[in-house]
């Protein structure tokens, strides 16, 4: 399955790049893309697992920039 995002309050680019490379690092995602200046996410993961793998993905963005909100 393959979705994308909103992210609101992403004010960092570094930041951005940050979150990308430690979503695609996560277990059944096959893609992850993060463009700072459209503020989406886009992710391709496992069907099966999709919502659990939302989840991490969410916690890892809050770990790295929290004041950034992921919009379902």
């Amino acid at each position: 399955m393959k979705k994308t995002y909103v992210l609101e309050d992403l004010d960092c680019a570094h930041c951005a790049a940050k979150m990308e490379e430690a979503i695609k690092k996560i277990d059944g995602v096959t893609f992850a893309g993060v463009n700072f200046i459209a503020q989406k996410l886009t992710v391709e993961a496992d069907d099966n697992k999709f919502y659990d793998i939302m989840k991490e993905v969410k916690a890892v963005i809050k770990k790295i920039e929290p004041d950034c909100v992921v919009v379902d």
